[in-house]
């Protein structure tokens, strides 16, 4: 078995379509084909193989593509770093997953040959870049090698993926995503409930490909479409790609779809083409899945899952959608239901299931599903438990198998000995018209233990005021929900993928206390 396998397979059948777009760049599926055997022959003639630990460092460009399929072929074990790391964090990465090689950009250049240095690290350092004078450059590295067909074999339990997720506790730890996990992602994505792609697809990645927008690339290129990169993501890019390259399928976190409705040119663009655009990563409001139906067309959908299960556990469609805007206002606030061959249970503290409405913690597993983190046996026997992955998110299924999010574990304010979810006061922010983002937090409170906070920032030219909040949410939620103190900001914290860093903002409420913030 090798992922890489379906590249050579799609190559055959396709060899003049367009695979690739990155830039000026433009590969056919002939020439990715043999760009990435010329790249896995080098790896594999410099002794890197099945079980060698392979880092790519860079902003998004083509050649982290060519990258991971050439890892593939070789049959080692791809490391994707996010380039929004800082230097402690990258050094920890390349520690702990024992990296021999390095593919990096030449802003990250100097970070990586330091930690090299420092630790003495037999670890070969790759420079992308042609113009940085690094002692070893991609292009030099590719001359290496031949176009001869490479695809080590592979058993479905070898690992393919060390994912570093750092979810709502900051520290990175690697899930370990075998071939097998990752072929089923590509078998969902095959057959996705919103119309797969196929040959004359175009699915465009805006955010970083290391992370989340990066998951659909393999099924991509298993089904012959094409794979656009976004460079970095820029509201008003990422439109203009859409109509250039006549884009039909594409991802945004919520984040990147609050700035492209806050785009002027936006509602004048011919979005016509699109087929699906998905929402992930980060719970997305009712009123934004509203405004990007308004924006798209009934062409939205929004799907859940973590690196820990590969790919989405559950999905919305956008038949969903439409149904909420038109008849069932409460499957906007739905992930969906689960998808293909993954079950998706909500449990109480001793792991038995819960019946319909019961708040209770999210578990899932099927296929896709992770066993193991790296190097990390408390953290996996907390995480990974009978057979089922605990995802740390509360949550309730309907009588009907929707999934409705309320919380993360660790999110949930306890105030006065109520429950309440961040997620339901951001919800009803969100509504108010002049509300652009929002982070609800708790904050320490001598009567209550905690009280409701709420960190806003305002749609540009719109005013409110904290009380004109507070009775706009008393329409929409119980008193002890509430928020006691909203505060006005220019914009909020981001973490390393670009989601609204929620734990810097508790943290910086409960400095000074006694109280561990998770």
């Amino acid at each position: 078995m090798n992922l890489g396998s379906y590249l050579t397979r799609s190559a055959s059948h396709w060899p003049e379509a367009e695979a690739l777009v990155s830039g000026d760049r433009r590969w056919s599926y002939h020439a990715l084909e043999q760009e990435t055997n010329q790249l896995a022959s080098a790896l594999s003639a410099r002794g890197y193989g099945p079980g060698t630990a392979i880092a790519t460092l860079a902003g998004n460009r083509g050649e982290l593509v060519v990258a991971e399929m050439a890892i593939c072929k070789a049959g080692c074990l791809r490391v994707p770093v996010s380039a929004r790391l800082a230097a402690a964090e990258i050094e920890h990465v390349l520690l702990d997953a024992e990296v021999r090689l390095v593919l990096v950009d030449g802003a990250n250049l100097g970070t990586v040959r330091t930690i090299v240095d420092d630790h003495a690290l037999d670890c070969l350092v790759v420079c992308l870049d042609e113009e940085t004078g690094a002692p070893l450059t991609y292009t030099a590295l590719l001359a290496e090698g031949d176009t001869d067909p490479v695809a080590v074999d592979l058993d479905g339990h070898s690992p393919a993926v060390l994912n570093f997720t750092s979810g709502s506790t900051g520290t990175l730890r690697a899930a370990v995503q075998t071939v097998e996990n990752r072929l089923s992602n590509m078998r969902k994505l095959a057959m996705n409930p919103q119309g797969s792609v196929t040959p004359g697809s175009v699915y465009l990645a805006p955010g970083p490909i290391t992370h989340a927008s990066g998951m659909g690339i393999l099924g991509c290129f298993f089904r012959g479409a094409t794979v656009v990169v976004l460079p970095a993501f820029d509201a008003e890019a990422y439109l203009d790609v859409i109509e250039r390259e006549r884009v039909t399928h594409t991802f945004l976190v919520p984040v990147m779809l609050n700035l492209v409705l806050a785009s002027p040119t936006a509602r004048r663009r011919d979005l016509s083409c699109l087929r699906s655009v998905t929402i992930g990563g980060a719970p997305v409001s009712p009123a934004r899945l509203r405004d990007a139906v308004e924006l798209f067309g009934p062409v939205v959908n929004q799907g859940y899952g973590q690196g820990e299960t590969t790919s989405a556990v559950t999905f919305l469609t956008s038949e969903d959608v439409v149904r909420g805007i038109e008849s069932d206002p409460e499957l906007l606030l739905s992930c969906g239901r689960p998808v293909f061959d993954t079950e998706v249970r909500v449990v109480d503290e001793g792991g038995e299931p819960l019946p319909a409405g019961a708040v209770g913690q999210i578990v899932a597993r099927g296929p896709d599903c992770v066993r193991e983190y790296f190097h990390a046996e408390e953290a996996t026997a907390e995480t990974f438990r009978d057979g089922w992955v605990h995802t740390g998110d509360l949550g309730f299924l309907r009588s009907d198998g929707y999934l409705f999010i309320v919380d993360r574990q660790k999110d949930m304010i306890i105030s006065g000995g109520y429950n309440v979810y961040c997620t339901e006061v951001e919800t009803a922010l969100y509504e108010h018209p002049a509300v652009f983002e929002v982070c609800v937090v708790g904050t320490p409170d001598e009567r209550w233990g905690e009280t409701v906070k709420a960190f806003v920032t305002l749609r540009p030219g719109a005013e409110a005021t904290e009380e004109g909040l507070r009775e706009f949410c008393a329409t929409r939620l119980s008193r002890v929900k509430l928020p006691r103190v909203v505060e006005f900001v220019q914009r909020l914290p981001r973490n390393r993928n670009g989601k609204i860093d929620r734990r810097a903002l508790r943290e910086r409420e409960w400095a000074g206390t006694d109280r561990r913030v998770g």
